[in-house]
Order: C-alpha cells, then sequence, then structure tokens
C-alpha cells in the first residue's frame, strides 16, 4: 500500500463477506471515501472483493492504520456481535477511527444521534431523537422511530421496524420484517428471528421467535 495515496478520506473495511459487498455499495455511492482495501482472512490476502484488493488480515490492522487510520467494520453479525467486538477493540487500539457511514439513499435525522462505526444501509430511516450506540448495522428499509435507543454492536435487519421509544440492549440481531411495538424494552444479547412481532418486553437473553414470540434457546 502507498502511504502516498491516502489521505483522510481513505478507508479500510474490515471482513470481505457478504455484508461487506453491500457496505462497498454504500460507500460508492456516497463519495465521501475511497476504499483503499479490504482485511479479510490471511489466505485471502492478494485477492480482490468487487475489484478491492484484500491487503491484510486482523494481524496488520495496527500497520495498516499508519497509512489509512479510517476503518469500517464490514463483517457481518446474526448470531454473535464477538467477531465485530473483537475487531473494533483491536482498531481502537491501533488507534484507527470509525467513522459513522450513511447511504445517501437513506435518512437519518439531524436530530437523531449515531455512535462511531455505525452504518446506515440504503433506504433505512432513523428519526428523530433516535439513538444509534456504536458499531451497529441499521440495514436496508430497517425503520428506528423516535426516541428508540439502539445498543452497542447491534444488527437491525432489513425491514425491521423498531417503534418508538423502544430500547434494544447491546449485541442484539433483530431480524428481517421483525415488528417491535411502542415503549419496549429488549435486554442485552437478544436474537430476534425474522418476520417476529415483538409485543411485551424482553427481559431475558436467548433466541425468540414468532407470534405471538416464544423463546426458543
Amino acid at each position: 500500500m502507498n502511504p502516498n495515496k491516502m489521505n483522510k478520506q481513505d478507508i479500510l473495511l474490515i471482513g470481505g463477506g457478504g455484508h461487506c459487498l453491500s457496505c462497498i455499495d454504500v460507500i460508492e455511492q456516497g463519495g465521501q471515501y475511497r476504499i483503499a482495501g479490504i482485511v479479510d482472512l490471511p489466505e485471502k490476502r492478494g485477492s480482490f472483493v468487487l475489484g478491492y484488493p484484500v491487503v491484510g488480515n486482523d494481524d496488520d490492522i495496527a500497520r495498516l492504520a499508519k497509512d489509512c487510520p479510517n476503518f469500517l467494520i464490514t463483517l457481518g453479525q446474526i448470531r454473535s456481535a464477538a467477531g465485530r467486538r473483537k475487531i473494533y477493540e483491536r482498531v481502537k487500539l491501533a488507534g484507527g477511527n470509525l467513522p459513522v457511514v450513511v447511504s445517501p439513499h437513506a435518512y437519518v435525522s439531524p436530530r437523531a444521534q449515531l455512535d462511531e462505526g455505525s452504518v446506515v444501509m440504503h433506504h433505512a430511516l432513523v428519526n428523530s431523537g433516535a439513538h444509534i450506540g456504536h458499531c451497529c448495522i441499521i440495514n436496508s428499509k430497517a425503520l428506528i422511530e423516535h426516541e428508540a435507543r439502539i445498543g452497542a454492536f447491534c444488527h437491525i435487519s432489513t425491514a425491521a421496524c423498531i417503534n418508538g421509544q423502544v430500547c434494544v440492549g447491546e449485541h442484539c440481531f433483530i431480524g428481517s420484517n421483525t415488528v417491535i411495538g411502542n415503549n419496549l424494552e429488549i435486554t442485552d444479547h437478544c436474537t430476534v428471528a425474522a418476520g417476529s412481532q415483538v409485543l411485551k418486553n424482553i427481559l431475558r437473553p436467548g433466541v425468540y421467535l414468532g407470534h405471538p414470540l416464544r423463546k426458543i434457546e
């Protein structure tokens, strides 16, 4: 990697799987950052993801941060946030930056707050007074309504609806097309499967499914 080609608008993506493909499209559409490369598994070094080179693995983050301090964690998250959290801690230890990335086709209210490292995908909506914690994925067409709070390391999946004043704890996954009713609380470390309806508080970590909602793990 040539440090002469780096500038403060360059960004490295960590994780080269399916979520990375979607993030590449968001970044290209936004035009604010230039993708300098992908950080992936050691055996992927020298390969390409949508034309962008794999320039190293997790062990190279500290070295890469010297030339390109901006990172986006593009490792996906469904059952566990542990991998994303581990990468976050590596980036912070290396002195790297984790900017917020928002698709130009999304809407984020100027009265909402997004913490570092979060990404808002195409056609998502984050409404007034909402607070998104660090390193969250707000996926395509998701709705985060007024005053909702999403804890760190959450993935709000495609077309999920988080209604007003909902509080979702840390390390949660809310599946596609799931609806969470107003003023409810979801505790940390919960997975809610796609298409579920949450009409009462979830106070125990675990995996939940359906309508009526039931705990399955």
